[in-house]
């Protein structure tokens, strides 16, 4: 059943690429390129899936995870983590912090729209 993203990418291009492929399938994308942004737009947007980069301005995606753990409404949402950084290292500390998913750029985009359709 398709959903409200959030993708939290500073990456234009990145953040683009996701939308097109979540789009195909029918959710609605939502966007913040920095971890303030992204905290906000949770608020207002309250959507069903975030997709967070672990590289961003304003703090990285782990704070917003942090962050996310301490509003009540939205701590139990899932979160998809993608990055650049070495990818064993980040996954583990992205699955530490709660992700559902870890995706290493340049990524798979058919795994990524895969694990979307099975966390909305």
């Amino acid at each position: 059943m398709p959903g409200k993203i959030l993708i939290v990418e500073d990456d234009v291009d990145i953040a683009r690429l996701l939308a097109l492929k979540l789009k195909q399938d029918g959710h609605e994308v939502v966007f913040a390129g920095d971890a303030v942004t992204a905290l906000t737009v949770t608020r207002r947007e309250d959507p069903d899936l975030i997709v967070v980069d672990l590289g961003l301005p304003g703090g990285g995606g782990l704070l917003i995870m942090e962050r996310l753990q301490a509003m009540a409404h939205h701590a139990m949402k899932p979160v998809i983590v993608i990055s650049a950084r070495e990818p064993v290292e980040s996954e583990q500390q992205a699955r530490a912090a709660g992700a559902v998913a870890f995706f290493s750029k340049p990524i798979d985009l058919d795994g990524f729209a895969e694990t979307v359709r099975n966390q909305v």
